[in-house]
């Protein structure tokens, strides 16, 4: 099976390469590559590679500057998806997807007035550029008919790229005190995680001994959209603080750890507004893998023991 992979430098993109080693001949590619604000170089790299899935970590993921710039994370996050999918359907390939939990507005909440966490099933209603992005390439693979996943995940993180775990730990070997936001709940998700249970379910999905290059009508039976987070729920606070709780035993703080004090959103005010519940429901995910999924604080310990910052 050949695999095409965008986005190979960013942080799911680079995992991948890792973890679809085995499972066929893998093609991945960077922007100077395949710029997906480059609409003809993706159809020109999907017609010369000809592969028989796409995997789509790629994408205009700067959720603030996005307000500004609405026009090129549309064409980045909803318009070249959409085109993907239709190249994908034309030489009879499948496609793998990565969208967000922004997607939903944040206000979902039991008959108790708590907050809920949100299944495949419930109506997105994104309440920033970015959001509504990422939702519009979600539509546009969907309405181009190919055979595709959609796998929405949050707050992802690595020991590579930008990301909060970085952000924490140099800040943390820096500052004495940090102000976090610990009125955002959702699910810190590791990258490495990410690409190994996209590989699992390309393993045991879409392969067979028989036939290693007709993805397209296996993905065909499992296809549609499923949340790809880690388990449990969390704030952006709680999460530093486990962040610090867990680089002190391994040698990534080079002092004490800091103080992770409690703010509100309101008191970090940013351009792009941001849901106050992320929290995705992981059930349907886990029929299809038959297992459960990891905690966000067991992929966070293999985080940071497997890979040096």
């Amino acid at each position: 099976m050949r695999i095409l992979v965008t986005g190979k430098t960013g942080q799911v993109g680079y995992e991948l390469e890792r973890s679809l080693q085995g499972l066929g001949e893998i093609i991945a590619v960077d922007r100077s590559q395949m710029d997906l604000s480059n609409l003809d170089q993706v159809r020109d790299v999907i017609r010369t590679v000809k592969p028989n899935l796409i995997i789509n970590p790629a994408a205009y993921t700067a959720v603030d500057k996005a307000e500004s710039e609405p026009e090129l994370a549309m064409l980045v996050n909803g318009i070249a998806p959409g085109v993907m999918a239709e190249e994908a359907r034309k030489i009879g390939a499948a496609m793998i997807h990565y969208s967000t939990d922004y997607v939903f507005d944040g206000t979902k909440r039991d008959s108790q007035g708590a907050f809920e966490p949100y299944t495949e099933d419930d109506v997105p209603n994104p309440i920033n550029v970015y959001g509504k992005t990422k939702l519009a390439g979600e539509q546009a693979i969907i309405a181009s008919g190919c055979a595709h996943l959609i796998l929405r995940t949050s707050w992802v993180y690595s020991t590579y790229g930008k990301n909060f775990l970085l952000t924490m730990l140099r800040l943390g070997n820096e500052r004495d005190e940090l102000k976090v936001v610990d009125d955002q709940w959702g699910s810190p998700t590791w990258s490495g995680w990410i690409a190994d249970t996209t590989a699992q379910l390309i393993k045991e999905q879409l392969i067979t001994s028989s036939n290693h290059d007709d993805a397209a009508s296996r993905l065909s039976a499992i296809a549609g959209v499923y949340n790809l987070v880690n388990s449990g729920y969390t704030t952006w606070c709680r999460f530093a603080r486990q962040i610090f709780i867990e680089a002190a035993t391994d040698g990534h703080l080079k002092k004490n750890a800091p103080t992770v004090l409690s703010i509100g959103t309101s008191d970090y005010p940013v351009p792009a507004p941001r849901p106050a519940n992320s929290q995705l429901n992981t059930a349907k995910l886990e029929a299809l893998l038959s297992a459960p999924v990891n905690s966000w604080e067991r992929s966070l310990h293999e985080c940071l023991k497997r890979d040096n910052v």
